[in-house]
């Protein structure tokens, strides 16, 4: 029985760790994977601490996975053997909801999630449902498409979808593993944007990502600046930082809005007249199904030379790579890479 390494949390809050497992078989629908590379995300921590409903365990985490079609299911159609994929926090539909049982995979009322709902691409091998992949340009290489199929869907697909247009004042809060994304989509989008983030270390960063300003939200108002500025159409937070998101919100301009891509477990304060008075909104915003949004994402980051900056390591250190991620310390997403892989 063939066995391969994977890195598994066995209860929720207990730490990661190394085991042996066997190489899963897909099922009729999906197809295995030899993963390549795995993409570390805030998200993860959803599994680690056992925040998301329903999780059984042990479980393997990760949902920016790049690697190469092993094996096919007996059912499985569109896909080849030997091809590149990726799988993202949308790991397919439920097929048990109304929605999916009248074809309206879209709208899946219990979409499965990647690294929660099923294993995830901490381990060499992990399978996956034929619907929640994406295939891979052949010109981006796995360690900067793994972020892409997360951070960078999330962030791409939330200003495509904001309504903002070519010249409009757009302002990304945070500029971190998602920040950093976003500040190169909006610049590319054709929006004035305006990156806020803590301290001047980030400010020589901002710029060279394409930013044409940059706000020190540590030594002035962020709000006030971007008022100054003539107020922002688009404010895309970025940053789980729930009193620093609610600091920018008169930022905004007339009919303004804020859109929330960074989850926190703190609440927000917003008076109704913060909203009331320019007629401002806040929203938070998630991206499915994935091939389309996903595949858009990576061949849009292709054409407009868009890459994540990342750190590499081997599965063995997981447990850093995690802890670098949840403590800011990594410039900017932890990619996980398999022994002999790409």
């Amino acid at each position: 029985m063939p066995f391969m390494k994977a890195v598994q949390v066995a209860a929720p809050g207990a730490e990661f760790e190394l085991v042996r497992k066997v190489i899963p078989e897909p099922r009729d629908t999906e197809v295995r994977i030899k993963v390549e590379v795995c993409g570390i995300c805030h998200g993860d921590a959803v599994v680690k601490e056992g925040h998301y409903p329903g999780i059984t365990y042990p479980r393997v985490p990760g949902h920016e996975v790049v690697g190469k079609i092993d094996k096919l299911g007996s059912k499985v159609i569109g896909w080849e053997t030997g091809q590149r994929v990726g799988v993202g926090w949308y790991g397919g539909p439920c097929l048990k909801c109304e929605a999916c049982k009248r074809g309206d995979f879209s709208n899946c009322e219990s979409f499965l999630t990647t690294g929660i709902s099923f294993d995830g691409g901490y381990a060499e091998y992990m399978t996956a449902p034929m619907q929640g992949m994406a295939a891979i340009p052949e010109t981006l290489a796995s360690v900067e498409a793994a972020p892409l199929l997360c951070g960078g869907r999330t962030t791409f697909t939330a200003l495509r979808s904001s309504g903002a247009q070519p010249g409009d004042l757009v302002a990304i809060q945070g500029l971190g593993g998602l920040g950093h994304l976003a500040v190169q989509f909006a610049r590319k989008f054709g929006y004035r944007t305006v990156a806020i983030s803590r301290g001047k270390e980030k400010e020589a960063l901002a710029y060279r990502l394409g930013a044409h300003a940059y706000i020190d939200a540590e030594s002035t108002d962020a709000a006030a600046e971007l008022k100054k500025l003539g107020g922002a159409r688009l404010i895309l937070a970025t940053a789980p930082n729930s009193k620093a998101i609610s600091g920018v919100i008169n930022g905004l301009s007339q009919d303004g809005q804020v859109i929330i891509v960074a989850w926190s477990n703190e609440p927000m304060q917003i008076s109704p007249w913060q909203l009331l008075g320019g007629r401002r909104s806040v929203k938070g915003w998630t991206a499915r199904p994935a091939r389309n949004s996903s595949e858009d994402t990576l061949k849009f980051s292709v054409i407009a030379g868009i890459v994540p900056m990342v750190e590499v390591f081997p599965l063995e250190q997981a447990t850093l790579a995690f802890e670098k991620m949840m403590s800011s310390k990594v410039h900017f997403r932890s990619v996980l890479k398999m022994d002999g892989n790409a």
